[in-house]
């Protein structure tokens, strides 16, 4: 790895761990990025917790929640239901939601994992996903975006979020024409 990337990768890592966890006090507005605004989300792909693999790429067409979360981060344990919730009442209208487990042990991800949610999490201790987000980057944990049907970033949210503020946006990029 050059030292370059290397200090990229350190700075994120080093931003990411100042606003770990980040409280709602901390966080930034939620809501949908218009449609000529989003940027392309980045290559989304590794290993799944549970085996196999996952491919953002091989998503074409659907809406994609992807959450950033920990099983050491407060906030990530007190949204997993919500995200949960919300991927349940969304899932039939072509959602799909995919979790990135960073910064973290696969014991300890697995064991917050199983039972709080019945959709997929790529295991990523690295960090290294998170890098490819140049534009719209997920700089605290957790952090939760929506990929419209075109592979864009339709929405970010960098902090816990809730069922009742969240399943509306999803919603909302669901309901949009291809």
């Amino acid at each position: 790895m050059s030292i370059t990337r290397r200090s990229a990768l350190l700075g994120l890592l080093g931003s990411v761990t100042l606003a770990a966890c980040s409280s709602p006090s901390a966080s930034t507005p939620t809501g949908v990025i218009g449609a000529g605004d989003r940027k392309k989300a980045p290559d989304v792909r590794g290993d799944l917790l549970g085996g196999g693999t996952y491919d953002l790429s091989g998503r074409a067409g659907k809406v994609v929640v992807i959450n950033f979360w920990a099983s050491w981060c407060s906030p990530c344990r007190a949204e997993a239901a919500d995200l949960e919730r919300v991927y349940q009442a969304t899932k039939a209208s072509g959602v799909e939601f995919v979790g990135i487990n960073i910064r973290d042990e696969k014991d300890k991800a697995l064991a917050f994992h199983e039972g709080r949610a019945a959709y997929p999490s790529i295991f990523d201790p690295s960090g290294k996903i998170s890098l490819g987000f140049t534009d719209v980057p997920p700089s605290a944990i957790p952090s939760t975006l929506i990929i419209d049907r075109q592979g864009r970033i339709a929405s970010i949210t960098r902090r816990d979020i809730r069922a009742d503020t969240f399943q509306p946006l999803v919603e909302q990029v669901a309901a949009e024409n291809g």
